[in-house]
């Protein structure tokens, strides 16, 4: 299933044109809190510690869903009621791993491939962006891999 608003497209061609920035590897254990923003916006390591923290290791808990989540993605997901768009499925993962962030700071975004592992040893993966801006931070988009 993917699930890609129009305006995405022309962010991800930005996005694939600028210099980035990587974290380099996840944190094995997520932060409890995360530092302001500095004035560029969010750095990778605050925006891996969040993502970290927020999808855990089976999916968002409903506070973090209605405090830490964007209106695009909350109106997507009224409109999408018989699937997750946070998780890109249907049912919570048996665990969630979050791999490098990349920060665009002339396009105001960080993203990072999200991977949710399921019985049988299978795997499925997802982008999350998070907009440097957002105070506080939050997941702004979800890119479902297909």
């Amino acid at each position: 299933m993917m699930l890609k608003p129009h305006s995405l497209g022309a962010l991800l061609l930005t996005l694939l044109a600028l210099p980035a920035l990587s974290s380099g590897p996840a944190h094995a254990v997520p932060a409890p809190s995360v530092a302001p923003a500095s004035a560029e916006g969010h750095t990778a390591d605050q925006i891996s510690r969040f993502l970290a923290t927020f999808y855990g290791a089976h999916g968002p808990s409903p506070h973090d869903r209605e405090q830490y989540v964007s209106q695009i993605l909350k109106d997507r997901q009224q409109v999408n009621a018989d699937s997750d768009v946070l998780l890109c499925s249907q049912n919570a993962p048996q665990n969630i791993g979050i791999g490098p962030v990349t920060v665009a700071q002339a396009a105001g975004v960080g993203w990072a491939t999200v991977t949710t592992h399921w019985a049988g040893g299978v795997t499925d993966t997802f982008t999350a962006y998070v907009r440097l801006d957002f105070k506080p931070i939050r997941l702004d988009d979800v890119i479902c891999a297909g």
